[in-house]
């Protein structure tokens, strides 16, 4: 009875795509599609929410050694991995939409940019120096894109900000 449902519900998504139908695409039914428990999804959030900070920690201590492809290969493995995560909260198809909400476009690139560039620097140009530079400007940015889901925490970190140093923030 269920794998009928399902199977229904996959061509009628089909059909809508190729009718044209606005509405309701096929990657719209994507994140329906996942049997997951809401408990289900918080441990494999949380699961890949603490491989990707290992692989960051892992990839931190590769810089002491030297070996700047590793470093910039595993944090940013480790980024990808904690965002990653963040699809089992919402579905992969609603998530991808939310990071480009005006809210969070400016952070989202930010942070798409960074990981490549991080990548760029320690794996192709094997610049050290500016790898670790982009792993700051990507740090900076998952956290930023991060408080965005909190509500007011943004707020709070510009008013943090504002009353230690006395100025504005920028962002």
């Amino acid at each position: 009875q269920h794998y009928y449902i399902t199977n229904n519900l996959r061509m009628e998504s089909v059909r809508a795509v190729f009718r044209g139908d606005d509405d309701e695409s096929l990657l719209d039914g994507v994140d329906n599609y996942c049997n997951l428990s809401w408990e289900n999804r918080l441990y494999a959030f949380g699961a890949c929410f603490v491989i990707g900070i290992f692989l960051s920690v892992f990839g931190s201590i590769e810089v002491w050694l030297g070996k700047y492809t590793a470093f910039a290969l595993l944090y940013s493995l480790g980024t990808l991995v904690a965002l990653a995560g963040t699809c089992f909260l919402r579905g992969p198809v609603s998530q991808i939409k939310k990071m480009f909400d005006k809210d969070r476009l400016i952070a989202s690139c930010v942070l798409i940019a960074s990981i490549i560039l991080t990548i760029v620097c320690g794996c192709v140009l094997k610049i050290g120096i500016l790898a670790i530079m982009c792993c700051i400007v990507q740090f900076m940015a998952f956290t930023w894109y991060t408080l965005s889901y909190i509500p007011y925490a943004r707020n709070a970190v510009k008013s943090c900000f504002s009353g230690c140093t006395g100025m504005e923030c920028p962002c």
